[in-house]
């Protein structure tokens, strides 16, 4: 299977512009033959949204979201977007659409609310770690903080998957000074590959953002928006370095740092059968264990 990851740069807010060059994107990866296009966590809005959170959101049955599943046509494709669902709650969410048609979309599960992060305050949190079949794989989907709550993978080992895509937003200096993101991400990334003997299809985004309490709203009211920061106020720049980890947990293909890119590489089952075989660690594993001794701990 030909997976293509699509290391973006989306205009904060700017639905129109960035479902444009996403579809442009999706054209040209199908142009390459990519059986799975891959896009970045909130690539449809941005990340720093804020309290314009509800103005960039999409029903599933939106025009956008339907255009979207159109252009898959001949592929598989994840999209990251905020979902507005049926009761009016607002997702953080991927959209997985296979071949023209919506599969479903993925609601991230653990949202994080502290620094400069208040996806709490905005999102609801979803329910399930869905595992689905594409081209004779199966594929779970994750979001950013999801990755870093182990349980959530093993989540999706136990339901046999042979490949995670990992979709994120990691910025430079989101985080205190003592702790390197981009470190960080590769060591996961590789993790989870090496001890669960999976694919790991991780896509980050390029670009810089103010948060929302350092913007400039001047023009808000006018319908103009700007992502302009305010005097001697703090710019987050994502670094990019999006990469495919195969199941030994080495490097298939690595993205430019602080850049647009495509990145390009083969997944293969046979690969995956060998790793099963070389190192079946997993084969013993007894998730009715895991849940006996979760139910004496709570």
């Amino acid at each position: 299977m030909k997976v293509v990851i699509y290391q973006t740069n989306p205009v904060l807010l700017d639905i129109k512009t960035n479902l444009e060059k996403i579809i442009s994107k999706i054209q040209i990866g199908k142009g390459k033959g990519a059986n799975l296009i891959v896009f970045p966590e909130l690539a449809l809005t941005g990340y720093f949204v804020g309290q314009d959170y509800h103005k960039v959101a999409l029903k599933i049955d939106s025009p956008e979201i339907k255009r979207l599943a159109k252009a898959s046509k001949g592929t598989a494709v994840v999209v990251g977007f905020i979902e507005e669902s049926l009761s009016m709650n607002f997702y953080n969410a991927a959209l997985i659409a296979v071949d023209g048609e919506v599969r479903f979309a993925y609601r991230k599960l653990n949202l994080p609310n502290y620094g400069v992060f208040e996806e709490r305050k905005f999102f609801s949190n979803g329910k399930r770690v869905v595992v689905f079949k594409l081209y004779g794989f199966n594929v779970a989907v994750f979001i950013c903080n999801d990755m870093w709550h182990p349980s959530l993978p093993y989540l999706g080992v136990t339901q046999k998957a042979d490949i995670f895509i990992t979709i994120f937003n990691s910025s430079k200096g989101s985080m205190t000074s003592e702790f390197e993101n981009i470190e960080s991400w590769e060591i996961i990334n590789k993790f989870y590959s090496r001890i669960f003997g999976v694919y790991n299809i991780c896509a980050n985004r390029v670009g810089e953002e103010c948060s929302a309490e350092n913007r400039n709203t001047d023009d808000l009211a006018a319908n103009q928006y700007t992502d302009s920061c305010l005097e001697n106020r703090k710019k987050y720049n994502f670094w990019g370095g999006s990469e495919i980890i195969n199941p030994y947990g080495q490097l298939i293909q690595k993205g430019a740092f602080y850049q647009e890119d495509e990145i390009i590489g083969k997944i293969s089952k046979d690969l995956l059968r060998r790793k099963k075989i070389i190192l079946p660690y997993l084969r013993n594993d007894d998730p009715y264990f895991t849940q006996r001794e979760l139910a004496r701990i709570l």
